[in-house]
């Protein structure tokens, strides 16, 4: 008895010095059932708020705070959102320093039933842009082009709320939508991200995500990802006025004129000449 005691504790030494730390993001069941995988279990931890927002505007970019107002923002988001209204956009893992991809997609670790998965989203569709009655916020409607283990689920638009509270908080989410990734019952996601970088001259917004899922399928994770959008921040110029037009002069009136100096000076400071008619 005692001997056989002494292989469960040096069995269990030697599984601790062969995992590591594998025990800090598996959970015990996992450990024992397969102690040498060394795969780390992403966990869903709480969204990163950016302590600056970057703005990139003239090929140039400042902490927004410096220079910027909530308002100019606000109304840049706008015209960035409005330019791509039923657009198709990119979605990435990034770098938090260089605002570069580092995936063409994010990745989530879920369960759909009682099976593994990995959830995808790749690229998403801007489908509405409006402004809230009370001038606060942007209101987007966004399809979302979801994936799970090579499968394509039927989703609803995301209603999104974009919140510019000041130069140092914006946040991007919806109160979730609904996706059918099982045979029985919906799905709800829902997303948060907090914008810290735009870029108005090419179209990007990067920012800390989270998104969760609930329901049959459930699971989730948080990261940096950024949004690649087709057109830039800036509004289309409308063309006011039509092109002015030379006028050439017919021969009659170079011939009144000609004989109608003086009548031709009555306003000298416009453009209105006199031509009499002569009985």
């Amino acid at each position: 008895m005692s001997g056989s005691f002494s292989k469960k504790i040096l069995y269990g030494t030697l599984a601790l010095a062969l995992c590591g730390c594998g025990l800090r993001t598996r959970s015990l069941k996992e450990f024992l059932n397969n102690p040498l995988n060394e795969q780390t279990i992403v966990e869903n931890a709480h969204l990163r708020h950016p302590s600056a927002i970057v703005v990139c505007r003239t090929k140039q970019c400042a902490p927004a705070k410096l220079s910027m107002s909530r308002e100019y923002i606000h109304n840049s988001l706008l015209h960035l959102f409005q330019n791509n209204s039923r657009k198709t956009g990119l979605v990435c893992e990034a770098d938090p320093g260089t605002h570069a991809c580092t995936e063409n997609y994010i990745q989530l670790p879920v369960t759909v039933g009682i099976i593994p998965a990995y959830f995808y989203i790749d690229s998403f569709k801007l489908t509405d842009v409006s402004v809230a009655k009370d001038n606060t916020q942007l209101n987007l409607v966004i399809n979302y082009n979801v994936t799970y283990n090579g499968q394509t689920p039927d989703c609803l638009p995301a209603q999104t709320m974009v919140f510019v509270k000041n130069t140092s908080n914006i946040l991007f989410e919806d109160p979730g939508y609904m996706c059918k990734m099982n045979a029985i019952g919906q799905t709800s996601i829902k997303t948060v991200f907090s914008i810290d970088y735009i870029d108005l001259d090419y179209g990007y917004i990067g920012g800390y995500y989270s998104i969760g899922l609930s329901g049959p399928s459930y699971g989730g994770g948080t990261g940096y990802m950024l949004l690649k959008l087709p057109n830039d921040a800036y509004p289309l110029a409308p063309n006011l006025r039509s092109p002015r037009k030379t006028k050439t002069p017919s021969k009659a009136f170079d011939i009144l004129e000609q004989e109608n100096p003086v009548t031709n000076s009555v306003y000298p400071n416009s453009n209105v000449k006199v031509y009499p008619i002569r009985k």
